[in-house]
């Protein structure tokens, strides 16, 4: 994505004025970890160059619906839409949670995984990283409004995927399919190890359609109100320009997004690498989308611990790294259940039933997904085979 960012002041006790901290919203975001985002963004830079319709786009999207699968969400829930461009084709995943009051209004949380020039660690990994994260924290989380996590590719050769979307899913020949209620895009938000900062853009439209616009910046007074809330963040006001949220725009949606602030300039480039990315920043950035997605969805307050929550809270998979046996330790009650081995791009290499043993040692040495699935539930954990 590139942007030229007109930056405007807004003090930040204006921006909070009349929005309430919510301490459940607070608990939430701090789920948010470094080491997740880390990971992530390693993953992420390992799958290389994403070119839209390239094999590592492919890749890329595989290893987000394993990502998703090991969060607990079902194939259900996970559609894609298929796009052409040129003479290749691409997919964007959509990854629907529904409301408990408004389950036909939809809040979108978006960003796209295609990348050009390099793996685009920043350029959108970072993006992609903070969906996965937020995604995971709120699978649970009943939410008032229909949560729709949207991955987009073909970004960067000017909207197609998201245009692709938007004409032929949210809109049918022109017919509405999908009410929105605010479109939330997440795009380069990977800061400058090199320079490292305590500020996030938030983006509001205020160009194209004029009739949006109030709208617009009022959601985006909102996300930097949320920003101030729940992340140790400070804000910079700024229009929106040429990321996914443009053609929802184009059709009259709200939205709003984040953006990083300076600019690392490496977008676009050979340099956009995870050796020049700020994990830390992308951190920031993951708990204040946590509080603002919670805020903009309605999250429910309560903060709820659940008798599956319990025995998942109480597996326990070790060591970690493993050689030879891994072990799974699971509380007496628990008596039938499945363990399934992974890789990364989500293809399974190992299962077992009722094990608590498990020999690896022909599985080869690398990073996996661990899955325990038990009564209807599932809880995953990423190891390393030695």
């Amino acid at each position: 994505m590139k942007k030229v960012l007109t930056i405007l002041s807004l003090g930040i006790l204006g921006v909070f004025h009349g929005q309430t901290f919510i301490q459940a919203y607070q608990d939430r975001a701090n789920q948010v970890t470094q080491t997740n985002i880390t990971s992530l963004l390693q993953q992420f830079s390992n799958l290389g160059i994403k070119t839209t319709g390239s094999v590592a786009n492919d890749n890329t999207l595989a290893w987000l619906k394993n990502q998703y699968q090991a969060y607990g969400y079902t194939a259900g829930q996970m559609t894609e839409d298929t796009f052409t461009i040129g003479s290749s084709t691409s997919k964007n995943l959509i990854v629907t949670k529904t409301g408990t009051v408004y389950p036909d209004i939809y809040v979108i949380i978006c960003g796209h995984y295609d990348t050009i020039n390099s793996p685009g660690v920043s350029d959108n990994g970072s993006g992609t990283s903070v969906l996965l994260e937020a995604a995971r924290i709120l699978k649970d989380v009943p939410t008032e409004y229909s949560i729709k996590f949207i991955h987009f590719s073909g970004e960067e050769q000017g909207l197609v995927g998201s245009n692709h979307y938007v004409n032929n899913v949210v809109f049918s020949n022109n017919v509405r399919q999908l009410n929105l209620k605010v479109v939330f895009n997440i795009d380069q938000v990977g800061g400058k190890i090199s320079n490292p900062s305590n500020t996030v853009t938030c983006e509001s439209d205020q160009s194209g359609q004029t009739g949006n616009n109030a709208a617009s910046l009022a959601m985006t007074q909102q996300l930097a109100a949320c920003t101030g809330l729940y992340s140790p963040l400070s804000v910079n006001m700024s229009n929106a320009f040429s990321s996914d949220y443009i053609p929802f725009e184009n059709k009259g949606d709200i939205i709003t997004g984040f953006y990083e602030t300076p600019v690392s300039g490496n977008q676009h480039t050979p340099n956009d690498t995870l050796a020049n990315v700020d994990p830390v920043y992308v951190f920031k950035v993951g708990k204040a989308a946590v509080g603002a997605l919670q805020h903009f969805a309605v999250a429910t307050t309560v903060l709820a611990i659940d008798e599956a929550q319990k025995n998942s809270d109480q597996i326990k998979i070790y060591p970690n790294p493993a050689k030879n046996i891994l072990h799974i330790e699971t509380p007496a009650s628990l008596k039938n259940f499945t363990v399934e081995i992974s890789d990364m791009s989500g293809k399974l290499v190992l299962k077992s039933e009722n094990q608590n043993e498990i020999n690896i040692s022909q599985i080869s040495s690398g990073n996996y997904i661990c899955t325990i699935s038990f009564n209807g539930e599932k809880t995953s954990k990423k190891i390393i085979i030695e």
